[in-house]
């Protein structure tokens, strides 16, 4: 199997760019670049993901992959202006030109990629469709279920899931569509709904800031795979290539041994992959029209895949999750 480095290296050859022929970017890459600032759209709020903080600094998973984008185009992940959307608004947003990139939790469909005018990049994690129900309603079977009131977000997968789940067990449940999450955390709380039925990254998220998160239960069952990514127009295959293999080099650091930590050190290293994935050899970088060490630049500034999902996602954090 090759490496993520090998499999750029030889495109960037196929396409001659050792020998110095420049990459032609398109709209978008241009304009990022003429801006200064990279526009990120993200969710409105949640915990582990996208989140202010006190400070109004925007938090999780989700905001740091922006600032790594940043970091790879500018070589400062400060260099970022996040836009808060809801589900209804995600992709409107983007085709519109408002956003450069969506980064919130949008799981990559066929149905999406080839009817939006809009291209799903490449996954960053794996999630599955779950129920979360109040403990005192003594459910330990999704079948039990059967006439609750579940809280939705329109527009999503999980909208769709619920439905189909229910009528193929031929169960009744009454939705209540809010767009956004918290709202429906806010009406499982106050009993509006008996349930919300969303991913199951996003039910562990919301029940860390639940006051008596004890009071609730996730369901073990998954009725969906659920994979994430960031999407970006149809207008600009350089763009694309940029957010696709700087999600690509992260994984390819944890693998490789290369964390925020010692860059430095690794420049010495005598393994090509990690030459080239350090900007020592400079091919990959030419091959984005981005400089050789806009990978350093991004593990800088964001860490590897591994301490991005620890520092966010993992078993020490509020959300508590093991990797899969």
């Amino acid at each position: 199997m090759r490496s993520f480095t090998q499999l750029l290296a030889g495109a960037a050859l196929a396409l001659g760019l050792v020998s110095g022929a420049p990459a032609q970017a398109g709209q978008t890459f241009d304009a990022i670049k003429a801006r200064g600032t990279l526009i990120c759209g993200v969710n409105v709020g949640v915990a582990g993901f996208s989140l202010p903080d006190s400070q109004g600094t925007w938090r999780g998973m989700d905001a740091d992959l922006c600032r790594g984008l940043a970091a790879a185009m500018f070589g400062d992940p400060a260099k970022v202006r996040f836009v808060p959307l809801t589900a209804v608004q995600r992709f409107t947003a983007l085709q519109s030109g408002e956003i450069d990139v969506l980064i919130r939790q949008t799981t990559l469909t066929m149905s999406r990629d080839t009817s939006l005018g809009l291209r799903m990049v490449t996954v960053n994690l794996y999630d599955g469709h779950g129920f979360m129900v109040r403990r005192d309603a003594n459910v330990t079977d999704p079948k039990g279920m059967d006439g609750m009131t579940i809280c939705l977000s329109p527009g999503t997968t999980n909208e769709l899931v619920t439905a189909d789940w229910f009528r193929t067990n031929n169960l009744r449940f009454t939705p209540l569509l809010q767009e956004r999450m918290q709202d429906n955390a806010t009406s499982l709380q106050a009993g509006r709904c008996d349930a919300i039925g969303t991913d199951a990254t996003q039910l562990a998220a919301l029940r860390s800031q639940f006051q008596q998160p004890g009071n609730y239960v996730i369901l073990p069952e998954r009725f969906s795979k659920e994979p994430y990514g960031p999407v970006v127009r149809r207008d600009d295959q350089e763009w694309f290539d940029v957010v696709r293999w700087t999600v690509s080099a992260l994984i390819q650091a944890e693998e490789l041994g290369v964390n925020s930590t010692n860059l430095e050190a690794m420049k010495s290293s005598p393994n090509p992959d990690i030459r080239r994935l350090v900007g020592v050899d400079p091919l990959l970088g030419n091959a984005l029209k981005l400089d050789p060490a806009w990978a350093v630049n991004v593990i800088k500034a964001i860490g590897n895949y591994g301490e991005l999902f620890e520092r966010h996602l993992g078993p020490k954090t509020a959300i508590g999750l093991d990797r899969g």
